[in-house]
């Protein structure tokens, strides 16, 4: 796992959703282009962590149980978007609190945030949700949206 960030990287926030597949296959093909590293990075939410800590004392128990989940879920997408064709660059990281503060503050060190965008459903049908919106406003790196049909190209 990295330990310390890197501007020269693409990195791609991953739900665990089929979303995710599309975008994880567009930020290999980025990380490949440019030649730099790719980055998975996965959100625990903080209620989520609080959630935990609430139902038995040993909040870092809980911590490291979310954080293999939320590995373990993004392991399926990883396998999902490549199969056994896995780029030799990537690494997983599991951060704590909402993903959209957390994309945007990792954008300050990247080159590409790739994010995959629900859209077509939620609050009003927007187009794309709020995690998108706010990576797309707030990003200090350039940010590519990706639908699910864009990983079928």
């Amino acid at each position: 796992m990295n330990t310390e960030p890197t501007s020269n990287r693409v990195i791609v926030g991953v739900d665990g959703s089929e979303y995710s597949s599309a975008a994880l296959q567009w930020a290999g093909r980025m990380a490949v282009h440019f030649d730099i590293p790719l980055e998975v990075i996965t959100c625990v939410g903080t209620s989520d962590l609080i959630l935990s800590s609430r139902l038995e004392p040993g909040l870092n128990k809980f911590t490291a149980q979310l954080e293999e989940s939320a590995k373990e879920l993004v392991e399926q997408a990883v396998h999902r978007a490549f199969d056994t064709k896995r780029p030799e660059n990537l690494t997983v990281t599991v951060k704590f609190g909402a993903p959209a503060k957390v994309l945007v503050e990792e954008s300050r060190n990247a080159t590409l945030l790739v994010i995959g965008r629900h859209g077509g459903g939620g609050f009003l049908d927007q187009a794309i949700g709020s995690v998108s919106h706010a990576c797309a406003a707030h990003a200090k790196c350039p940010v590519l949206l990706v639908t699910q049909e864009a990983g079928n190209n």
